[in-house]
């Protein structure tokens, strides 16, 4: 072992207690982030411990990096030093909850299927159901940035946050927001957190706004020829008085990769899932209204799924992302925004590129014009890499073109350096800059993981 590492765990033993601290070879590779591995993990347990532990790396030009369940650290660029992962999973505590106010105060290293149990006791959910759901914890969601198909319905994140708890790069504690739904105290400086990767931050607590928990979920599930027919489908919906609480499209290449013994998505056709809840009387108008909208919109048939087998259904489209990335060993995953509008013209484009060299693909479509766009290459090798490194650059400039904006969340750690991972320069990248430097003044946070290299 050397001095370096002896003395960086050893010191951090004073703050977390020597039980929650590590420099086992064995522990630190788990925490490793593109081939780069901390010199020591801890494991505070008060976000106080927390603080101390930001304070010391600032003052010792650590870089720290925090991390929870450790579902997404493949995200984001590697980072340009990494001293100390600071593992947040023992803050893991419901701090209030006020079911009558439909409000709630948890620490961040919460796992969110943990937070659903204790939700669903009072009839009430967050609607927070990202990839990786049965390992993921709160604050790595939120830091993330990572979606799912009921932003279709409840918005993103940045609509039911209502306040925050952080650390900032001197590690200073620092509130935000309130607990309140009406809370006019202050700047929302929490919501700059919110998919930052934790070169803003340490979230150590996170207020929601919790909803009803919705009806058992109704799935109408429908087939078409093509990418043009789902989605007149979907405008069709999106112009009618239905709110579906999901509205999802995929390509035959995500229906093969989501089938199973009882899948209703085709691996041959594109298919519509567009799913409802609500009394007896919101879908008896569904399901007079669908069958209709599906006739108008050319589909060759058409499956309702409820009770199970539709929640089944809604969580494979929500594991679309990890289950692309053990698909092949060189998945690159690029996510796309675009208005709506502009679906169909992306898709081509995106299609095309992907022909032209080659590469399997499979495409999940959001109802609200967010799309995963997989590149799934049959080995990772060097004629692979430039394949996708081309294809990415075709998607990425259709989408600026389009009126949107393209990333790459995933992909292989060694490809990075040649993919714009974080997509086409920003306007506003200065700030962006300034922001960092006020947060994060000594630079420790999570460094070179976020736009631009913060």
């Amino acid at each position: 072992m050397n001095v370096a590492r002896l003395s960086v765990a050893s010191r951090l033993a004073a703050i977390a207690a020597s039980a929650h601290v590590s420099d086992d070879p064995a522990q630190l590779a788990s925490y490793a982030i593109d081939g780069k591995t901390p010199t020591a993990v801890a494991r505070p347990g008060t976000a106080e411990e927390a603080a101390e532990i930001v304070k010391f790396a600032a003052a010792e030009n650590l870089a720290i990096l925090a991390t929870g369940a450790r579902t997404k650290l493949a995200m984001g660029m590697p980072p340009r030093q990494y001293d100390v992962a600071l593992d947040m999973t023992r803050l893991a505590s419901v701090v209030a909850y006020d079911p009558g106010d439909l409000t709630l105060s948890v620490e961040a290293g919460i796992q969110l299927r943990t937070l659903s149990g204790v939700l669903a006791e009072h009839r009430q959910f967050l609607p927070l159901a990202p990839p990786f759901f049965d390992r993921a914890t709160v604050g790595g969601t939120l830091a993330s940035g990572v979606d799912s198909s009921l932003r279709q319905s409840y918005g993103t994140a940045r609509d039911f946050v209502l306040g925050m708890e952080f650390i900032t790069g001197d590690g200073t504690l620092v509130k935000s927001g309130g607990r309140v739904v009406k809370n006019v105290a202050g700047y929302d400086l929490h919501k700059l957190m919110l998919g930052a990767l934790g070169t803003l931050g340490v979230i150590t607590r996170i207020n929601f706004r919790t909803f009803p928990l919705p009806a058992p979920c109704w799935m109408f599930v429908a087939a078409f020829d093509g990418a043009g027919g789902a989605l007149a489908m979907r405008g069709r919906i999106a112009h009618s008085p239905l709110a579906p609480l999901a509205l999802d499209m995929l390509n035959p290449g995500a229906g093969a990769l989501l089938s199973s013994d009882a899948s209703p998505f085709s691996a041959a056709r594109w298919t519509l899932a567009a799913s409802f809840a609500g009394n007896e009387a919101v879908l008896a108008r569904v399901q007079r209204e669908l069958p209709h909208m599906a006739e108008e919109s050319e589909a060759l048939g058409a499956v309702v799924l409820d009770g199970d087998e539709a929640s089944s259904a809604l969580g494979r489209v929500r594991e679309f992302i990890p289950i692309a990335l053990a698909a092949s060993p060189a998945t690159t995953i690029v996510k796309i925004g675009v208005p709506p509008a502009r679906m169909k013209e992306i898709l081509d484009a995106a299609a095309r590129a992907a022909d032209a060299d080659a590469l399997p693909w499979a495409a999940l479509a959001r109802g609200v014009g967010v799309i995963y766009f997989a590149l799934l290459p049959g080995e990772k090798s060097e004629e692979a890499h430039l394949a996708v490194t081309r294809t990415a650059a075709k998607i990425l400039s259709a989408s600026s073109a389009l009126d949107g904006h393209a990333t790459i969340p995933w992909c292989p750690g060694e490809w990075k350096g040649a993919l714009e991972v974080w997509g086409a320069k920003r306007a506003d990248f200065e700030i962006m800059e300034k922001l960092k430097k006020v947060f994060d003044p000594r630079g420790v946070l999570s460094p070179g993981r976020f736009v631009g290299g913060l």
